[in-house]
């Protein structure tokens, strides 16, 4: 019998204790951890191309039927005025509240057929309202390689080729210039003799592409980029340097969601499986749950809000867009600080909590605070070093007062009292300057990242 995440909350005591203690191990994407050194492999995506495997780390929810298009559209905040066969988007839901429960790629890949690609977060809400309610829909869910039945492959292959060259190693690929297609558009390609799909985005905030197709066909079509690869600088990237690609664009990639509490969530989480509870880390403590649920507005998602079509958690997010908003800003940690915290690594008797480069989330949603004058003011979601720009950044959503680009803020790092995750040791709390700068921080991320 499969333990739900009611029963282990109420094994738990409570949602913040079931989350904070949670024994799961560390998240590692499943591909190799490094082609060559994880700090070459982040230049490349803003020197000359990188190609990063997504085949595995991602879990694909299949919907299909006569329903499919209006359980989307009833359980995202997205306009679906307009949202043809090939065309992708940004999927974000909420629960009845208005507060959010996660985003994902959307892609609608035939008539009344469409996947769902991402953190199982926002995947596994759909595909409960869709089981609960009145919707003549099918799901077909293929799990990423960690939860996936060992020796079975995923179905499909998926690489991204983003960097100033990905252009033109696509049209070498390809035989010819591609198609016109915008942002977060798709197109049907020929590579090596097999029809592959893309999408055209920028993941790591630079131009690129994602390409997906059946799992038999991505051995030869994987060949076909590796050999083409090689005139255009072509690094492979493996899973340490992939993980922080999402600091560059400014994405929040796991933020706690808004699912313990509210109009559903005790048939949710009844539902739900224990193992898909996940994991709270970092330096904000409460033990109200509803403390560390966001809105789409806190990462900056209000550009996709659509107040056209009815969906759950619409009369919510009116009155969130009415009121006064946090800002999702890049927070950059002062050098000096960032040194100190090694340094007690070396003769300190209690050190701070370890940083991991490039990557230094430790639970699957980071929850730091950040304060000012010795009040709090906002949240840092994620944390990390970058090669290319030399800097080592938070995500965070702060309050408008602070969130100017130039302000002076402190993220407190680390836990007090440390929690019985695997991944935390004993470790003493520190507060580490650190200025606000924009989010993307990259400046070509800011002004192309949404160009065709």
């Amino acid at each position: 019998m499969v333990l739900s995440a009611a029963q282990a909350i109420a094994d738990a005591g409570s949602p913040v204790e079931l989350l904070r203690n949670a024994q799961a191990r560390p998240t590692i994407f499943p591909v190799t951890p490094e082609f060559t050194n994880w700090r070459s492999e982040q230049r490349s995506w803003s020197e000359t191309v990188a190609l990063l495997d997504q085949s595995h780390h991602m879990t694909d929810l299949f919907i299909s039927g006569p329903d499919a298009a209006r359980l989307l559209s009833d359980t995202g905040v997205n306009s679906f005025a307009s949202f043809p066969v090939d065309a992708a988007k940004q999927f974000i839901g909420v629960n009845d509240e208005g507060y959010l429960i996660g985003d994902a790629i959307l892609f609608h890949l035939e008539e009344d057929e469409y996947d769902l690609v991402g953190w199982y977060m926002v995947l596994d809400w759909v595909q409960f309202i869709g089981e609960t309610g009145d919707y003549d829909v099918t799901f077909r869910r293929d799990a990423n390689t960690l939860m996936r039945e060992p020796g079975t492959p995923p179905e499909l292959y998926r690489y991204e080729l983003q960097g100033p060259n990905a252009l033109a190693l696509v049209e070498r690929l390809i035989g010819g210039p591609v198609p016109p297609t915008r942002f977060f558009g798709m197109a049907r390609l020929q590579i090596a003799g097999v029809e592959v799909r893309s999408l055209r985005h920028g993941m790591a905030g630079q131009p690129g592409f994602e390409l997906f197709g059946p799992w038999a066909d991505g051995e030869r079509v994987l060949a076909a980029i590796l050999e083409a690869g090689d005139e255009f600088g072509l690094v492979r990237v493996g899973a340490r340097a992939y993980s922080s690609a999402n600091l560059e664009s400014a994405w929040v990639p796991s933020p706690l969601p808004a699912i313990f509490t509210g109009a559903r969530a005790a048939e949710y989480l009844e539902w739900l499986p224990a193992s898909r509870a996940g994991s709270l880390a970092g330096s904000y403590v409460s033990d109200d749950i509803e403390d560390y649920y966001l809105t789409p507005y806190d990462l900056g998602y209000g550009r996709s809000v659509a107040f056209d079509h009815d969906f759950i958690g619409r009369a919510a997010l009116e009155r969130f867009a009415a009121a006064p908003q946090r800002r999702k800003v890049t927070l950059v940690w002062d050098a000096e600080d960032l040194a100190a915290i090694v340094a007690s690594y070396v003769g300190d008797e209690l050190p701070a909590k370890f940083i991991e480069f490039p990557k230094a989330r430790y639970g699957l949603y980071q929850v730091d605070r950040v304060i000012a004058s010795g009040a709090d003011v906002g949240v840092s979601h994620d944390v990390g070093y970058m090669t290319g720009l030399q800097a080592f950044v938070s995500l965070a959503s702060i309050d408008e007062a602070h969130a100017e680009p130039g302000t002076r803020v402190t993220v407190v790092w680390g836990e007090s009292p440390n929690s019985r995750k695997p991944a935390v040791e004993p470790h003493r709390q520190v507060e580490v300057r650190a200025t606000v700068a924009p989010a993307p921080f990259s400046a070509f991320a800011r002004e192309n990242y949404r160009k065709g």
